[in-house]
């Protein structure tokens, strides 16, 4: 079990990484169109990877995503 947890923290580290790297690297470069969420979809995505882990976050980062779009009234949406 312990390989397993090892194994689950690399991944997740990986995915926060990637999520990092878009904040910096991509998302300043976007022009006008930013997140309708708070916390925006990329903090709610490191939120819900370090509270739940690869699979549940990648899980609610994908779902919060695609609720996030020009027709969404958006407001808060925390991590559950």
């Amino acid at each position: 079990m312990k390989i397993l947890k090892i194994i689950s923290n690399f991944f997740n580290m990986i995915l926060i990484l990637l999520v990092k790297f878009y904040r910096v690297c991509i998302s300043p470069y976007k022009g006008s169109a930013h997140c309708r969420y708070t916390p925006t979809c990329s903090q709610y995505a490191l939120e819900a990877l370090r509270k739940y882990g690869p699979i549940k976050g990648t899980f609610l980062s994908i779902k919060r995503i695609l609720r996030c779009n020009p027709f969404s009234k958006g407001g808060y949406d925390p991590v559950p």
